[in-house]
């Protein structure tokens, strides 16, 4: 099973529009062809799908994301409108992968930068972790980590903790993929004794300067997507880059 995570498209309805290093909408087709010639069988695109938040934006998501050989699933992030998204493409919370599952969470506060899962979706999440023991992806817009720059640290996962305490009781899950940090991340977190994967992937728009103390565009840096390759309940993941 070959999952392959894309994120942070930041699409505009013109598509010609900037962003501060590159152009949204060539760089979006760039990364889907790059992803198309690894031949997925999914594609997960966790979050911030649009910058101007507007219907056009995600008619243009779709449009290019049809050219897909496999079925993609997508999150909001903070950037995006709910209603939008759905109008062109299903949100779900669950996809079947046959030996493993991959589970869809939703960290959007309306109005704020850094993300939540709230009570009610903790609650969710553990009575779905209860019903299935398969391997399992989780995939969220917001880090549940700290990544190392002082300034998206504070608008990640605010209740992250919560989130490792639930996880504590599943060891099943084993893989968790985030965007909204717009750089690649790997860390392996140990939760008694049973090791789980977390990983953030290159934005397809901007790449942000790793370990900067305040917001910095990383401008040598390139878009790119994450490949998780799943066999058995084992992985193999690693970050591709796209000359743009």
């Amino acid at each position: 099973m070959r999952l392959v995570q894309i994120t942070d498209a930041h699409l505009h309805a013109d598509k010609d529009a900037r962003s501060r290093a590159g152009i949204p909408w060539r760089q979006f087709q760039q990364v889907l062809e790059a992803v198309i010639a690894e031949r997925p069988d999914v594609v997960v695109l966790t979050g911030d799908v649009s910058q101007d938040e507007t219907a056009a934006s995600y008619a243009l998501a779709c449009q290019a994301l049809a050219g897909l050989p496999c079925p993609w699933f997508w999150i909001p992030g903070n950037h995006d409108q709910l209603e939008f998204m759905r109008a062109e493409h299903p949100i779900l919370e669950e996809v079947d992968l046959e030996q493993w599952r991959l589970l869809l969470l939703n960290t959007r506060v309306e109005g704020q930068p850094y993300g939540e899962l709230g009570s009610e979706q903790l609650s969710s999440l553990a009575a779905r972790l209860e019903g299935d023991d398969r391997p399992t992806v989780i995939a969220m817009h917001h880090p549940p980590v700290n990544v190392g720059a002082v300034w998206m640290d504070a608008i990640g996962l605010h209740d992250r903790n919560a989130f490792w305490q639930l996880l504590s009781a599943y060891p099943q899950v084993k893989i968790i993929l985030f965007g909204h940090a717009h750089q690649a991340y790997a860390q392996q977190h140990t939760i008694d004794g049973e090791m789980i994967g977390v990983y953030g992937c290159p934005a397809i728009v901007d790449q942000f300067m790793p370990g900067a103390e305040d917001f910095m565009i990383d401008e040598a840096s390139r878009p790119g997507y994450r490949i998780i390759d799943m066999h058995g309940d084992a992985w193999h993941t690693w970050v591709e880059r796209v000359e743009v």
